[in-house]
């Protein structure tokens, strides 16, 4: 039997800006206070992870990860309100939309 399946991403001048999966790389820097710890945690190289940050934040047009440089208190990461706001605002957008394509899916197929 098919299942229907959904991905959503909002663009900016053709340019992805936040997808699931970068807002999930956020959350990730989140949880665990690093870009590199996120990066490993999703299985993707470090570079990726950051190169994907400087995106939403060019297509955000603001900064969404505060960094310090480690030191006697260590470095990490954060992310700003904006970016959190952001977060919110992307679910409040995309959750649900799974159900609503399983419902239009049945009622087309009928399964």
């Amino acid at each position: 039997m098919m299942t229907p399946k959904l991905n959503v991403w909002l663009e900016k001048d053709e340019a992805v800006v936040l997808s699931q999966w970068r807002v999930l790389l956020l959350e990730t820097i989140a949880a665990t206070g690093s870009i590199s710890a996120a990066a490993e945690k999703l299985g993707v190289p470090y570079r990726r992870a950051w190169e994907k940050v400087q995106e939403i934040e060019k297509g955000l047009g603001f900064k969404v990860v505060e960094t310090a440089i480690g030191g006697s208190g260590g470095g990490g990461a954060h992310l700003t309100p904006a970016a959190r706001k952001a977060i919110t605002q992307f679910h409040a957008f995309s959750d649900g939309l799974d159900a609503e394509i399983e419902r239009r899916y049945k009622k087309v197929f009928g399964h």
